[in-house]
């Protein structure tokens, strides 16, 4: 370490509760995403909450349940959602935490027009000999404030060290403290045999070259599963998960017919299992984005062969479909969704796939319906959506009518609500 960079660490090295000095009434607290969220520093700020009034903290996709969370700091501490999760989904259908309805891309200049960024916290692997901390599995949209507001880090040696313009030095931060927690780490998903069947659907249009949009759960690990002898896949996704590390080690992924980035594997953010923080650590191919470039459509149909996978939980007659509601009730927000489907559709060769079971889990409700639920909202509208896919196959829905795209719905409906929806159809004027 050069004399300069150890007077910097003398200067910036702080405890965890040296945060409270530079926290003042009415701030906005601005956190990553996943693993990103600093436990110990939250830790501090709602143990002293009582010394605190009106201050908003703003996250996409909170980990972990925290009492300020559920409004038990009302006056002092408020939860700014920009998408719910299992920590913060209840807290939202109890009047306790804010929503702010946003596309992920997005997300960077609702912040900065909207609040007044007065603080980062993040989780950072440690500093290199060059005076910098990564931010490890995280862009997202903190990376998009670099430079821009103050940053005060909890380092964790368990943060892998990743590239990207998601770097940033000791002389741009407030300070930072050390904690050594493990990092979260997601279950492997089951995948069922509905599961393979829409996975093998999907993998019939991807080809040699393409470029793959995925997310978490078990219809995208069974596509990536399908893959494996396929050759010269690119890779330009908002999460980086389990499934392509797999697709890299066997060779089909290697990012050299991307029109972007070529060679890299592009994202703005990893969760998965410890294999996968392994395989980012240091790793050069591996390219960490601010999520307003990732998902800028604009940037995403640059990809002529872009092909985006993501999941919905109902679609109508219109093709309209509602992926951020279940039975009509928030269950977590648009996400990404938006913004792939729209790159996809501006791509010269995109293919965007939203995929479903046909039915809820005890097959007494068909997932295609005439009318949305009430109290549904739409995520994907009925001008973006492209190809539907249910374990019953593919409906192509891009630049066809509402009669054609009643009838092949229909077609891969499950069996037993043919008939009923044919005859809402016919009776709606759906089909003519």
């Amino acid at each position: 370490m050069t004399l300069l960079l150890h007077d910097w660490v003398t200067k910036k090295e702080k405890r965890p509760e040296d945060v409270l000095d530079i926290i003042q009434d009415g701030d906005d607290i601005i956190l990553p995403l996943a693993n990103g969220e600093p436990n110990i520093l939250l830790d501090v700020i709602e143990a002293n909450a009582s010394c605190i009034k009106g201050v908003r903290i703003h996250q996409m996709h909170a980990l972990r349940p925290r009492p300020y969370i559920y409004g038990e700091m009302k006056g002092s501490l408020l939860h700014v959602a920009y998408f719910l999760s299992g920590a913060t989904r209840k807290a939202y259908l109890q009047g306790k935490c804010e929503l702010v309805p946003n596309h992920f891309h997005y997300v960077p200049r609702i912040l900065a027009e909207n609040t007044k960024t007065s603080l980062v916290l993040a989780v950072a692997a440690p500093m290199d000999e060059h005076g910098y901390f990564s931010l490890g599995t995280q862009a997202d949209y903190v990376a998009s404030f670099i430079g821009k507001a103050p940053f005060f880090l909890e380092v964790n040696p368990n943060m892998p060290r990743t590239f990207g313009e998601n770097q940033i030095h000791i002389s741009q931060i407030e300070g930072y403290c050390t904690a050594t927690t493990p990092l979260f780490e997601t279950k492997i998903p089951v995948i069922g045999e509905k599961d393979k069947k829409i996975a093998s659907y999907i993998a019939e249009s991807i080809n040699n070259g393409d470029t793959i949009q995925a997310g978490i759960g078990s219809v995208p690990n069974a596509v990536m599963g399908l893959l494996k002898h396929h050759r010269h896949l690119g890779i330009h996704t908002e999460l980086l998960s389990d499934g392509i590390v797999d697709l890299v080690e066997v060779g089909a992924v290697d990012g050299t017919c991307k029109n972007t980035y070529i060679g890299k594997i592009v994202t703005t953010f990893a969760l998965g299992s410890q294999r996968l923080y392994d395989f980012i650590h240091e790793n050069p191919s591996v390219e960490f984005l601010p999520v307003h470039i990732v998902n800028d459509p604009r940037e995403i149909a640059k990809e002529d062969h872009m092909i985006s996978i993501n999941a919905t939980t109902e679609v109508d007659f219109f093709g309209q479909c509602a992926s951020e509601t279940i039975g009509g009730k928030y269950y977590s927000s648009s996400g990404g969704q938006f913004d792939f489907v729209r790159g996809a559709l501006f791509a010269r060769q995109g293919k965007s796939f939203i995929c479903m079971h046909s039915t809820t889990s005890d097959e007494g409700i068909s997932r295609i319906k005439a009318q949305l639920t009430i109290g549904s909202v739409v995520t994907t509208s009925k001008n973006d959506v492209d190809r539907i896919v249910t374990e019953y196959g593919v409906a192509e829905l891009r630049g066809k009518s509402i009669s054609e795209r009643a009838k092949a719905l229909i077609r891969i409906a499950h069996p037993k609500f043919r008939e009923q929806l044919t005859y809402d159809a016919k009776k709606n004027g759906n089909i003519i």
